[in-house]
């Protein structure tokens, strides 16, 4: 192995098409409880399945009914 490489001519991956961005986001205890049980059960971590369903939601362009003081 080389001490040092040189990135200075690297061009960013191709093959990569969707970006992701960290964020900070306030769920309740019982959502993450219930999507890290799902993702043991389906063997995947549980921000996929959370990002994965979210995703789903956004492409059907899913609008969420909310009822309040029910």
């Amino acid at each position: 192995m080389r001490e040092e490489y040189d990135f200075s001519k690297s061009i960013p991956n191709p093959y990569v098409t969707q970006k992701k961005r960290q964020i900070s986001i306030d769920i309740e205890v019982e959502t993450i409880d219930y999507f890290k049980a799902l993702s043991n059960k389906m063997g995947i971590p549980y921000q996929n399945l959370i990002n994965s369903y979210l995703n789903n939601c956004a492409t059907k362009k899913i609008e969420p009914t909310l009822q309040w003081g029910a």
